[in-house]
């Protein structure tokens, strides 16, 4: 096991989004991180996952009958010292029907300024070799169905290496590498002595830059873990809720998903300019890396809420997935915040009866949304102003992102002509009023007449999704 770094703990770290949007058929979403001193890494990570969703489009493109195809890029730090970084990258795929993951592990040398991939960290190509001997006979030991003769001194086969705390060279395999079916994660964990004499320059600054790190990643979900978490902790809540009455003045709320981003301490400023309070629902691994905008948010009477830890398509997942997506994501705002959040957006908007029932389990009701400003497509900040504006009503719930500039620069002029127009900026729950938001209810307007938040057409709908 790899005991990941805290990207909080990062000086200039900040968290790079790409997606596809939250309709249509092909669900993408792509995190890795930026750091301020170190951008060979970054735009090396950017082409990593960019010729990867390249080859995934055009995969997609040539059967458009697929059923949802998805594509999901997540990220952690393998180690951060003054000399090194390593970023894991672990890409999943859908093509319609299974799942597949890919892990590669990139490094940044600070001494020399250099991005590599991860055979960098041994000595030459002998070191290579040796190498894939001694995961060989490792793997020889597994039995079947790891099959040690897939084993090669390949650079494709060995572009995730990184290291534990005892100096173990820890090698990860992609699915399908060493077997002829889905085995999970295939990991060999080389003992430092042997690899020693492998190791480059940069190998021994690696090793000794994840000697002795402390696990920091937050524990994976359990309804036990996250009950201790919420001990003493009350729900989250607008620090300004209860000024507005939405039942005599016009309401609208609006939303942002899949940050913190680099532009949302932007977003907050123009927010607090406006005197208008907004809804994050943030994505757990990058409420993980920025926590103090989190905090930002609760002290200036935004709430934040739950989007997920990774942005996966909730509906291609089992239940006990689900409530691992959704209970690491509380975990680390709970822990940020110290509130419970009181809501979920599912990533795409993708819900079902299974969905539901996650979300009531865990006490949060489910956000969707009645206006699509369709930023993630349209990065023009016109006309992303101009849909918020033409399809507000009361009530409505305005969905937007904060990782996109583009949205940050709409903002001024969102605020300045729905003012205009005379409505007030809330959070989601104060829609509602006193009628509340129940758990595992979905909604998606408080607009008088809508279906949102009620028993009828909504669940209905949910329900249907959920037959054969």
């Amino acid at each position: 096991m790899i005991n990941y770094v805290d990207p909080s703990r990062v000086q200039g770290l900040s968290v790079r989004t790409m997606n596809g949007g939250d309709t249509g058929d092909r669900r993408v979403h792509v995190t890795y991180p930026s750091i301020d001193d170190a951008p060979r890494l970054s735009e090396k990570i950017r082409r990593t996952v960019t010729e990867r969703l390249d080859r995934f489009i055009r995969d997609t493109s040539m059967n458009t009958a697929l059923p949802h195809p998805e594509f999901n890029v997540d990220w952690q730090l393998a180690a951060a010292s003054d000399q090194v970084v390593g970023v894991r990258l672990r890409t999943g795929e859908s093509l319609g029907a299974g799942w597949s993951e890919s892990r590669t592990t990139v490094w940044y040398d600070r001494v020399d300024r250099r991005a590599l991939d991860s055979t960098a960290l041994l000595r030459d190509g002998s070191a290579l070799a040796e190498l894939a001997r001694i995961v060989r006979e490792s793997l020889n030991d597994r039995g079947s169905p790891v099959d040690p003769r897939a084993v090669r001194p390949d650079a494709e086969l060995f572009d995730s290496l990184s290291f534990n705390p005892h100096g173990e060279l820890v090698v990860e395999f992609d699915d399908y590498q060493v077997s002829g079916g889905p085995l999970g994660r295939v990991a060999v964990a080389v003992p430092a002595a042997e690899v020693a004499p492998l190791l480059s320059a940069t190998g021994l600054r690696a090793q000794r830059a994840a000697a002795g790190t402390a696990r920091t990643s937050p524990p994976m979900g359990s309804d036990e873990s996250i009950e201790a978490a919420s001990t003493v902790k009350l729900p989250a809540r607008s620090s300004k809720a209860g000024s507005v009455d939405c039942a005599r003045v016009k309401c609208v709320a609006l939303t942002y998903d899949d940050g913190p981003g680099p532009d949302t301490g932007r977003l907050l400023d123009i927010l607090a300019g406006a005197d208008a309070r907004a809804t994050f629902f943030s994505v757990g691994s990058n409420a993980a890396a920025r926590p103090e905008l989190l905090r930002r948010m609760r002290q200036e009477g935004h709430l934040v809420a739950n989007h997920t830890w990774s942005h996966r398509d909730l509906t291609s997942l089992s239940t006990s997935r689900i409530a691992d997506q959704i209970d690491r994501t509380q975990y680390t705002i709970t822990q940020t915040i110290w509130q419970v959040p009181t809501l979920v957006r599912p990533p795409y908007g993708a819900s079902s009866v299974q969905v539901a029932s996650v979300a009531r389990r865990l006490g949060l009701s489910v956000v969707r949304w009645s206006v699509d400003t369709e930023d993630r497509r349209d990065r023009d900040p016109g006309a992303i102003a101009d849909r918020a504006v033409s399809r507000a009503r009361p009530g409505a719930i305005v969905l937007m992102h904060d990782v996109h500039g583009a949205t940050v620069d709409a903002a001024p002029e969102i605020l300045r002509r729905l003012k205009e127009k005379g409505y007030t900026f809330v959070t989601v729950p104060e829609l509602y009023g006193s009628r509340g938001m129940e758990p595992g209810r979905t909604y998606d307007s408080a607009a008088s007449g809508g279906s949102s938040g009620k028993s009828g057409s909504v669940t209905r709908a949910l329900e249907k999704q959920a037959l054969p």
